[in-house]
Parts: structure tokens; sequence; C-alpha cells
């Protein structure tokens, strides 16, 4: 398995991977949105030999500080629950803090993301049309002295 960063040419192969993880069309049209707005900061792929079976996409934050967002995330139903995922967030993680980027936000279950240090209570000083229960954050420098508003890329606006 390699993690590596998005290329033109993985396009097709990444959304038929978000139509898969996914119910529906939303999370593939809102990559396609974020990339076509320039929004897309981090993309990486994980490809087992030629087959894209993952991918992550992380979009810059209107934020008092440099942060990003973190979602979709994404991989294939057949090779869910093999670590792909969670390679793919450390690996985002991982760029974020080499371009000292401050902090990560993503709506997700806790259960799931607080391995990799994201945290409800971390989130609560900001306020965000996504707060509540799923709303975490990753600090990747100290930003514990700040607080605010905080939106994603607008075409997360768009989704249902």
């Amino acid at each position: 398995m390699i993690i590596r960063p998005a290329e033109e040419r993985d396009y097709t192969a990444i959304r038929s991977v978000l139509l898969a993880a996914f119910p529906d069309s939303n999370e593939a049209d809102l990559v396609e949105q974020l990339r076509a707005g320039g929004f897309a900061e981090i993309e990486l792929v994980a490809a087992a030999g030629p087959e894209i079976v993952g991918h992550i996409l992380l979009s810059p934050m209107e934020a008092p500080f440099r942060a990003l967002g973190l979602g979709p995330v994404s991989v294939t139903p057949v090779h869910q629950g093999e670590g792909i995922g969670g390679r793919l967030i450390e690996h985002g993680h991982a760029m974020a803090r080499a371009n000292n980027w401050q902090a990560i936000f993503l709506v997700g279950e806790p259960e799931y993301y607080e391995r990799f240090g994201y945290s409800l209570q971390a989130a609560g000083p900001f306020e965000c049309v996504y707060s509540g229960p799923y709303f975490m954050m990753l600090p990747l420098q100290d930003v514990s002295a700040v607080q605010g508003i905080v939106a994603y890329a607008p075409p997360f606006a768009e989704l249902d």
C-alpha cells in the first residue's frame, strides 16, 4: 500500500472510491467542487498497485489561525477495516505539520477520530455551523488561548 499525493490521472478513480464508500454522490461532488475552487490543500490517495482504494482531502478554513478541515475520508468497502483510512489521516497530519498549519477540524465519529488526537473539547471554544457532538479539532500547535468563529471552504455550504 502506497500513500501519495493525488494526481489528476487519479480523479476518476477517486470519484469511484467516494461513490462506493458513501450512500450518495454528495462527498464525490464536494471533492470535485473543492478542487475546482482551489481548496484542495492536501489531497492523498492510498494505492494498492494500480488501484486507488482510499482518499483523503484537507481544505483551508476561515479561522483565527491557520486551520484545515479534514474531509471527506474514504476507503472502498472491500478494504475498510484494514487501517487505510488511519494511514491516510496520519500522512495528512504529517503534511499539515510540515506546512505549519496550526489545527485541523473535522465533523466525525468521536470513537474513531479520538485515536488520532481529535477532541470535542478542543473544538469547544470555536463556533461553526457544524458545532455539536461530532465537531472536533486536532491542535497541531498551541492554540489553546484562541477562540472564535471557524468556517469550512465555501463548497461545504452546498452539501445537503
